[in-house]
């Protein structure tokens, strides 16, 4: 009995050990499956917040690297900083020091030859430290510039020129009567080129909000544009001298002695159409070289910085990073030039920053440091300012590395070998082509939207590039570029699998012979008639059977229904007899709020609603459930391509009521009975990036 005992003792400890041994194995084998844990932007690109003093409001408005390593940073309130050590680790904290104070709202810094230069709103101002005590002693005006005193006027630079001239770029004003920008002093909507003596030479006309600004690897300059009016979306162009890049207000000065620019705001057609059709025959009219779709790459375009790191940064070596101050983002922008033009495709790049991006700089050890603040414009971000730091772990994201336009598609580039059997089938892909209106009204939704057709798919024989071939692709249009179904050949999904690419030309090259493509296809499409052919049959004698059990229900029901009001309501009911139980004037108030933040209404009462947009962005007003006011604008936020043509309503019995998207000066009624639940429901602006902040109560009470 011992003996049997022992050995089932024995025998238990063997199976133990043998399933804790195949267990470790699956640990194991679990852990190299990459489809276990998806892989996350924080896999590849670590964000770590540096701290800042408890006295210092550090409001970004420009950042330069020093060649020490330390951040040279001004801010909104007029003081510049000097942050000593920015890339130190643990326990240890960076040091700061006031360089330079009682400046007017500097959005722009550089510095060279051993001092620091700052734009102020009317001013390009050199800062020197003459006794090398730490601090500015003397504040030189290089040059200033008209300003009327409208808050809108912001103005932003310097960037350094090859020839010692610096550019400067000055927003419009903006008027809340008139509803659009207006540029009320002379250059205001330019860049102005600036000598170190101080002569100043207007150099471009027609920026709205000319907030980013740089030179791309090749040296030429590019600034990164606001939607607004004559700006559909949000984009990057192409500066060179005597353009005018869009923004009819600024050719209020094309007449004065200087100016490079002869165009006239009669010459520049308020018809909807195209920017780039209206270019073709508008001469001096430039197209933007890459546009960022509005609610989904941002809604506020700001920084620019290319990637000289040679590699210290990643995979993306002489690419461009395009913050955006609204929704906290950067993106990544790959340029390219065909026949004299640049062009090129944005990706998702990183999100999940603390406050409103407005400046990108590179440390002396490669990683990113990223400058922001949120006042009066807001941002997902909550934080009121931040300074954070952005480095690459080393590790090579799965990523789609670029797309180059092709004469019959486009080439994307992968930083990692693709399964080539899933690469090469073209319904593991998606192009979609649209653009905006060119107009003076504010923004645009998206128009044109077409899919273009994936004749068929050539994989490179290492695995790292897939040649498209696409149908109705049309010049001057964005094209977004889905790679949902691509994974790498360990089975990992694309990080971000969506590329927005602006065609203005077609790639050289020869075109791929689509014969092969064609016969698969019409074999393919056979067979899949066949088969839909007998699904329609069975689909058409299902609905038969349900609409005869519908018929007999409906037969049956004998209670009326009371008409429910829809939720954009715009006319008073008729059974309401002319009068409303209440009437609400709801407005804006700047930093994406409303005015009031709270109303109260009784339960089941009727509401006569008036929503007055005095901002100058575009806002909407929903009412939803208790609770829920993040997870609609989310839902809205999903609606892509769709969501400005939406309204940026989600299809959602969350959302009770709710006016349709207001332009800047616009006003909207609408009529609603109150819930009869009493409770505090949430009205929020969805439009992306608002609704985390633009928030007020509805209380409804008995």
């Amino acid at each position: 009995m011992k003996n049997l005992m022992k050995l089932n003792i024995i025998k238990g400890f063997a199976f133990a050990l043998a399933c804790l041994l195949f267990g470790q194995a699956e640990l194991r084998a679990q852990a190299k499956e990459p489809n276990l844990l998806p892989d996350t932007e924080d896999d590849f690109y670590k964000l770590i917040s540096l701290p800042v003093p408890e006295d210092v409001i550090l409001e970004v408005g420009g950042m330069a690297t020093l060649p020490d390593g330390s951040l040279a940073i001004c801010t909104r309130r007029g003081e510049v900083w000097i942050v000593s050590s920015p890339n130190i680790s643990g326990n240890e904290k960076p040091v700061y020091k006031k360089f330079a104070s009682g400046l007017h709202e500097p959005l722009g810094l550089a510095y060279h030859d051993g001092d620091i230069y700052v734009t102020q709103r009317s001013e390009l101002t050199r800062l020197s430290d003459t006794d090398g005590d730490g601090q500015a002693d003397v504040y030189k005006k290089i040059v200033s510039w008209p300003l009327s005193g409208n808050y809108h006027e912001y103005s932003y630079g310097p960037t350094f020129l090859p020839n010692g001239n610096m550019l400067v770029t000055l927003n419009v004003g903006w008027s809340n009567s008139l509803g659009h920008g207006v540029s009320l002093v002379p250059w205001r909507g330019w860049a102005l080129e600036i000598t170190p003596e101080g002569e100043m030479i207007p150099f471009a006309a027609g920026m709205r909000s000319p907030a980013g600004y740089g030179m791309n690897a090749e040296g030429d300059f590019f600034y990164t544009e606001n939607q607004g009016d004559w700006v559909g979306s949000g984009r990057i162009s192409h500066v060179e001298k005597g353009d005018f890049l869009g923004n009819a207000e600024s050719l209020e000065w094309s007449n004065l002695p200087g100016s490079p620019v002869t165009l006239t705001t009669e010459d520049i057609p308020n018809t909807g159409e195209p920017m780039y059709d209206v270019a073709q025959r508008v001469p001096g009219l430039k197209a933007p070289a890459i546009w960022l779709p509005h609610g989904i790459l941002g809604i506020s375009t700001s920084g620019f910085l290319s990637d000289n790191t040679d590699g210290g940064f990643g995979p993306f070596a002489n690419q461009v990073f395009v913050g955006d101050q609204g929704q906290s983002i950067i993106s990544r922008v790959d340029f390219e030039k065909i026949d004299g033009v640049y062009q090129g495709v944005v990706f998702p790049f990183r999100e999940g920053f603390s406050s409103g991006i407005l400046r990108m700089v590179w440390g002396n050890d490669a990683s990113m440091f990223v400058g922001m603040t949120s006042r009066g414009w807001s941002s997902t971000g909550k934080e009121l300012f931040s300074l954070q730091r952005l480095v690459w772990t080393g590790r090579m994201p799965f990523e789609m590395k670029t797309i180059k336009s092709k004469p019959d598609g486009f080439e994307i580039e992968f930083t990692e070998p693709v399964n080539k059997e899933l690469a090469k089938d073209p319904a593991n892909y998606q192009v979609t082509g649209f653009t905006y209106k060119y107009q003076a009204q504010y923004g645009s939704p998206v128009i044109n939207n077409e899919n273009c057709d994936i004749i068929g798919v050539v994989v490179s024989e290492d695995g790292m590039k897939a040649r498209l071939v696409v149908d109705n692709l049309r010049l001057g249009y964005i094209h977004e570029i889905k790679a949902e179904g691509v994974k790498s050949t360990e089975g990992k999904p694309l990080l971000h699998n969506v590329g927005y690419y602006t065609l203005n030309n077609f790639g050289a090259g020869e075109k791929i012979d689509q014969t092969p493509f064609l016969a698969a296809r019409h074999e393919h499409e056979m067979m899949m008639k066949a088969a839909a052919d007998s699904a329609a049959k069975a689909q058409a004698d299902a609905e038969a059977k349900a609409k005869a059990a519908e018929a007999k229900k409906q037969a049956a029901a004998t209670k009326p229904v009371a008409p429910k009001l829809a939720k954009n309501t715009t006319t008073m009911p008729a059974s309401w007899d002319g009068k409303a139980d209440i009437t609400i004037n709801m407005g804006t108030k700047p930093g994406l709020k409303f005015d009031p933040a709270q109303l109260q209404v009784k339960a089941g009462s009727k509401v006569k609603l008036v929503f007055q947009n005095v901002d100058d962005m575009l806002h909407n007003f929903v009412i939803v459930m208790p609770g829920t006011a993040i997870e609609v604008g989310e839902a809205a936020m999903k609606l892509g391509l769709e969501g400005q043509q939406k309204d940026y309503i989600p299809n959602t019995s969350k959302v009770l009521f709710n006016t349709k998207l207001l332009q800047p000066s616009e006003s909207a009624t609408i009529y609603f009975i109150a819930p009869t639940e009493p409770g505090e429901y949430t009205y929020v602006c969805t439009v992306p990036g608002h609704f985390y902040t633009m928030q007020g109560i509805l209380k409804v009470v008995k």
